[in-house]
């Protein structure tokens, strides 16, 4: 891949309650997988983080996955399904919310 053409990295990230966050009634927070496309892992998690303050989410922690190259070269298997949200999230230069798991007490 050319230095400084974007990637797909995998984040997971933590969120916390806040107003109008969506999140089920009685849930303490979740957790959401995303993919999202940046030129390094810092500038996803930044895109990533800004995405989901603006759609009235906390994020509290972000946990890097790796590149989709990294994750792929380390024999890792990605699933059809997951290989096609990563190929939207680079042609869009986006951030794919690919699942969101609420967490209950």
């Amino acid at each position: 891949m050319a230095e400084d053409a974007p990637e797909v990295w995998t984040l997971l990230v933590e969120v916390g309650r806040k107003a109008d966050d969506g999140l089920p009634e009685g849930a303490t927070g979740a957790a959401l997988l995303c993919y999202a496309a940046g030129r390094d892992e810092a500038e996803a998690v930044r895109e990533t983080v800004a995405l989901l303050k603006a759609a009235d989410l906390a994020p509290l922690e972000v946990t890097g996955q790796g590149g989709r190259a990294e994750r792929e070269a380390a024999g890792e298997t990605i699933e059809p399904d997951q290989a096609g949200l990563m190929d939207r999230a680079l042609a869009e230069n986006a951030v794919v919310v690919a699942l969101v798991e609420p967490f209950f007490d």
